[in-house]
């Protein structure tokens, strides 16, 4: 039976991947899917969030052991969390059998413009300065969503009320912006299989960046041609049906 390490962004929580766990699950039969949260979000909104990557991944691996979770695990990971399981796969090569990384980016593969799209500064920042929780949801909504970037009602108002149930502080949110913004990747690429998955009209992280992490890895790439920056979100059978294949499995559709 494969254990599954689920790892969400910036500000995300083990709410945010919605159905997509279910819908992984369906695709890899006998697998156990895992959702943990980081410090600083969802249930442990209330803890600190730690300020560089490798924090996370020591947290992982004992929250996992606490959780009587042994390795080795497969992880997909979203954005920040990609960081995280790039770093945990190549300081703990023996835990990790292979990863799935999601419109991830990374130095010194890919430059400050492509990593946060330069448009959005102006938004971001009004965010920042003058924003409320509510507001917060409806731009991150804008900005990851390729299918939902008109809006989402239901949707909005469960991200909102996550929120309201664990608010992610400003500080915990600039101390996550920090980790991800001064991680820099290993030189060589993580020693198991490698997938890399990105969508085409994400408007936060430009999709090259994948594009120019797969090439440097000569790792598997899929770019999906309309999904944004939550990809499983917005293709979420799409994923888990492209992981299955990857991985080995029969189709289930």
């Amino acid at each position: 039976m494969a254990t599954w390490i689920l790892l969400r962004g910036l500000m995300r929580e083990q709410r945010h991947w919605g159905i997509f766990p279910a819908q992984l699950a369906l695709a890899l039969p006998n697998s156990t899917i895992i959702t943990p949260d980081l410090p600083g979000n969802g249930q442990r909104h209330g803890m600190d969030s730690v300020t560089n990557v490798l924090e996370m991944v020591e947290f992982l691996r004992q929250d996992l052991q606490a959780q009587k979770l042994k390795p080795p695990y497969h992880v997909l990971a979203l954005s920040l969390g990609g960081m995280v399981a790039v770093e945990w796969a190549s300081r703990y090569p023996q835990e990790v059998v292979r990863c799935v990384l999601i419109n991830t980016s990374m130095r010194p593969y890919n430059p400050f413009y492509q990593r946060l799209r330069w448009q959005n500064y102006p938004a971001l920042l009004r965010q920042l300065l003058f924003g409320n929780p509510d507001s917060q949801e409806a731009l991150i909504l804008r900005l990851t969503s390729s299918r939902y970037r008109d809006g989402n009602p239901a949707l909005l108002a469960d991200w909102r009320r996550f929120q309201q149930q664990y608010p992610v502080s400003q500080r915990n949110a600039l101390r996550q912006l920090l980790s991800a913004a001064r991680y820099r990747a290993p030189t060589s690429r993580p020693t198991m299989p490698v997938l890399i998955m990105a969508g085409a009209q994400d408007r936060l992280v430009d999709h090259r960046c994948s594009q120019q992490l797969a090439r440097a890895w000569l790792a598997d790439c899929l770019i999906h041609r309309e999904a944004g920056h939550d990809l499983p979100l917005d293709q979420g059978d799409w994923v888990a049906q492209s992981v299955a294949r990857w991985v080995g499995y029969p189709s289930q559709s």
